[in-house]
């Protein structure tokens, strides 16, 4: 099992005050919204929430004693866009608008975003160019596993849009969303054929 390090937030924040671990959860769903979580960390963070590792290696139940915790541990954000929006403009618009929202909730809670860089999951920059404030951007894949920030920012998006996901299936229990969480299982497409789509289904998805 690979646990994160803060070893490059160590490295960015000799240059700067805060870093923000960006992810996202839900990106590959057909139901529900997108959602970016954002983590600031400042050189006084040494430690860190005990069992805190990428989401996809954590149960619910583990992720869900992580998370308030996180909220104690350091300041987060979240930004979320619906299905109509991403069928409307397209993922990878709604991905950055999303990551847009979750750092103005950050900003809306006295972070200076001209003292921050950003540690962004993935494997190139999708943020930059929608930035309302400019702010360095470190691109590194894996960091989900492998930096904190970023492990704590999609634990806390997780946990968010699986609450989300659980509440919208007590209305319509027949997509099973409390396990499902919106993605495309084969009895959630089942369901789909049998009941029709919901107006939380990303329509354009399902043809």
């Amino acid at each position: 099992m690979i646990y994160p390090s803060l070893d490059v937030e160590s490295e960015i924040l000799r240059q700067c005050d805060f870093v923000i671990g960006i992810d996202e959860v839900g990106r590959g769903a057909i139901a529900g919204p997108v959602t970016v979580g954002a983590a600031v960390l400042t050189a006084e963070h040494t430690t860190w929430p005990e069992g805190l590792r990428d989401s996809k290696t954590l149960t619910q139940r583990r992720r869900e004693s992580i998370a308030p915790q996180l909220r104690e541990w350091a300041t987060v954000g979240l930004g979320w866009i619906d299905a109509d929006r991403i069928d409307d403009a397209g993922i990878a618009k709604c991905l950055a608008d999303a990551a847009v929202l979750a750092i103005e909730d950050l900003q809306s809670q006295g972070v200076d975003l001209g003292r921050c860089h950003v540690l962004l999951d993935g494997s190139h920059d999708w943020l930059s160019d929608v930035l309302p404030t400019p702010m360095p951007i470190t691109v590194r894949a894996k960091a989900d596993r492998d930096c904190v920030s970023v492990a704590a920012a999609a634990c806390y998006a997780k946990v968010a849009r699986d609450a989300y996901m659980q509440d919208a299936s007590l209305r319509e229990p027949h997509y099973a969303w409390e396990s499902n969480k919106g993605y495309g299982t084969v009895a959630h497409l089942a369901a789909i054929r049998e009941h029709g789509a919901s107006v939380l289904h990303r329509q354009t998805w399902l043809h």
